[in-house]
């Protein structure tokens, strides 16, 4: 069974990655196609994160999710909060009864570098050491990318400036795993903690809160 990654957060919160080798029938089997999908990969990948979801949680009702004018997917009643996100072969989901929640998992890509203007100020800039390999660049700037991404998650509302409302103050960790301190600044400033693991060739991020 592909599942690569699952990591029990708290008591109230997991979170799992799945790598896609199976076909959209054995998907099928246990979650329904609500809306239409298009491109086949993109189904598979639709199907898979949704898969994930009754993996960590065994009671999540799949025939109850929602999707609200934000695009983002949830329970009407919120017995849980959750997040899916896909990346090639790959799909994350995070799920918590009591916070929150939001999850990203992304390969690092010279595209990430080429917008890094995009979505970096120049406070976050000076985290990328001129020092750095090639390969750190790239991979510590889809970091700050992937956690931003999963702040947006988090937040679920839409209507966020990557550079204006969320900030990243500083990164705890190593090249495996560690934090991210951040604040998210949309109304009232309110710190964030945006914990990372590098798994295969992917970064996944997650926030709790």
């Amino acid at each position: 069974m592909p599942l690569v990654y699952q990591h029990t957060i708290n008591s109230s919160t997991r979170a799992g990655l799945w790598r896609i080798e199976e076909s959209e029938e054995f998907f099928q089997k246990k979650v329904p196609l609500k809306r239409d999908v298009s491109h086949p990969h993109k189904r598979l990948q639709h199907l898979a994160g949704r898969y994930l979801l009754p993996m960590l949680f065994d009671d999540f009702p799949l025939e109850e999710i929602l999707i609200a004018d934000t695009r983002k997917p949830f329970l009407p009643d919120e017995k849980y909060h959750f997040s899916i996100s896909h990346c090639g072969d790959y799909a994350a989901a995070i799920v918590s009864s009591t916070q929150r929640v939001g999850v990203d998992i992304e390969r690092a890509s010279e595209k990430i570098l080429r917008i890094s203007h995009k979505f970096l100020t120049d406070r976050e800039k000076m985290l990328l050491d001129e020092q750095m390999s090639a390969q750190q660049l790239l991979q510590l700037t889809s970091l700050l990318w992937s956690s931003k991404e999963s702040m947006f998650k988090w937040y679920g509302d839409g209507a966020v400036d990557f550079r204006q409302h969320m900030h990243i103050e500083n990164i705890e960790g190593n090249d495996e795993e560690g934090k991210l301190i951040c604040s998210f600044r949309k109304h009232e400033p309110l710190p964030l903690t945006v914990h990372y693991r590098f798994l295969h060739d992917l970064v996944m991020s997650w926030v709790v809160s």
